[in-house]
């Protein structure tokens, strides 16, 4: 069974999802799933923490592709599968802005994210990224 912040990541995956396919803004599609939980009792509450990841990886945005594209070797943004460029977004997001989360903690949930929702070297991938990112950490810019 997930945890609760097992949970609000996934949503948040979803919500960066929809707005990359769709080519829109995640706050506003962000906004959009908060209106549909409030006016529809099938339609769960949107977490707080899903809300604070969803704002943050859009906050830090620019930061954190900049981040990806620079040490994805061999991938470019737009080359890389919608979900893992956004699985490796919230990833990125919680390994540098989310201090209260443990950076294995960050690496850990976003590979989960990526064997739950991609393809089979997708967890590979984001797990080797992102660790290259922790290790470089004391020395990149937030």
């Amino acid at each position: 069974m997930a945890g609760a912040r097992t949970k609000t990541r996934r949503r948040a995956l979803q919500i960066l999802f929809e707005a990359d396919q769709r080519g829109g803004d995640p706050v506003t599609v962000l906004a959009d799933w908060v209106g549909r939980s409030r006016n529809d009792a099938d339609t769960p509450p949107v977490a707080e923490y899903t809300m604070q990841l969803v704002e943050g990886v859009q906050k830090h945005r620019t930061r954190i592709d900049d981040l990806i594209s620079t040490y994805s070797v061999g991938w470019t943004m737009d080359r890389m599968p919608t979900v893992d460029r956004n699985v490796l977004r919230l990833g990125v997001y919680e390994l540098l802005w989310e201090d209260g989360v443990p950076d294995a903690v960050a690496i850990d949930e976003a590979v989960e994210l990526a064997k739950e929702f991609s393809t089979d070297d997708s967890p590979q991938f984001v797990n080797g990224l992102l660790a290259r990112l922790k290790d470089l950490k004391p020395t990149l810019q937030r």
